[in-house]
């Protein structure tokens, strides 16, 4: 399983309101996600809207290709789209950055 990392910039106007949408998000969303190939998911966020995410799968990319063929994604997206600065139009999931990966501190043979 590949790990990725990625950010992206949410508004600092609209950081409560990002928030609050990410305590209920739908269950047919989640689902998908995880039909998809989306593991161990996780989204972080600053004070200053810097939102880091983090998941695993086999492959982002077929990942990300899946779920933009489901029709909830493209509602979701649709309504996350108001909340992030410097899209430039494209939807939150097509427009994040990828950071590479510079350190993995792996279990030890001891453990």
């Amino acid at each position: 399983m590949n790990r990725y990392c990625f950010c992206l910039q949410v508004k600092p106007s609209r950081l409560d309101e990002y928030v609050e949408r990410h305590r209920d998000v739908w269950p047919e969303m989640q689902a998908a996600l995880r039909d998809s190939g989306w593991h161990n998911y996780s989204l972080f966020l600053r004070d200053d809207g810097l939102l880091v995410g983090y998941v695993e799968a086999d492959d982002l990319e077929a990942a990300q290709k899946a779920m933009a063929a489901t029709e909830v994604n493209n509602r979701w997206q649709t309504e996350m789209k108001a909340y992030f600065s410097e899209i430039e139009g494209r939807p939150p999931d097509e427009s994040f950055v990828l950071l590479p990966e510079i350190f993995h501190l792996t279990p030890s043979t001891e453990d």
